[in-house]
């Protein structure tokens, strides 16, 4: 192997581009998250319900309130849970309270990815279209990480939807750190 640059040993699974919170609270986590780490700005979506979800094979409508937001090249992703419906994200909240969520893992090829993380023994916890869409899954990975890995299909249009994010966050000045995403 001549490079790190081709080392890639989830190639079919993705590539990581998100590290994700739960919380009980998204307007005071987002405000502390601007002060304390630099994140931001956000681009929030107060409330939402994926047109498909299923939840342990189980169909949901889990609504939530979900914040996206860069620093550097890193995204996060806080959600919060905004109904007592069961899901992957209460499941957290309970055994463990807010903080880390999951992984999210850009693909491609969503069938491949979901095929690797399956084959290593991981459960598809939760699915759902999001409004662009483009499919999520979310593998339950039983402590083998400290979090879950989400699957995200990487459309041109979530594509498209990233680096407008990123592109907000470069020489971002602080103002209006919170902006409405529809």
């Amino acid at each position: 192997m001549d490079s790190a640059a081709s080392f890639s040993p989830v190639a079919s699974a993705g590539q990581l581009v998100q590290t994700a919170f739960v919380t009980l609270d998204i307007h005071s986590t987002i405000k502390e998250m601007t002060r304390r780490l630099g994140v931001g700005p956000w681009f929030l979506r107060e409330r939402g319900v994926f047109p498909r979800q299923n939840y342990r094979g189980k169909p949901t409508d889990t609504a939530l309130a979900i914040a996206m937001g860069y620093a550097g090249d890193m995204q996060f992703e806080l959600i919060q849970q905004l109904d007592d419906t069961p899901s992957v994200y209460r499941e957290i909240l309970d055994r463990s309270g807010p903080g880390l969520h999951h992984f999210g893992m850009a693909a491609k090829d969503y069938g491949a990815a979901l095929d690797h993380y399956a084959s290593a023994g991981y459960e598809l916890a939760y699915e759902a279209e999001v409004a662009n869409g483009a499919r999520v899954g979310y593998f339950d990975t039983k402590g083998a990480l400290p979090a879950m890995i989400e699957v995200i299909e990487f459309l041109p249009a979530t594509a498209k939807m990233f680096a407008g994010f990123r592109e907000a966050a470069c020489g971002w000045d602080g103002r209006d750190p919170v902006r409405p995403r529809t």
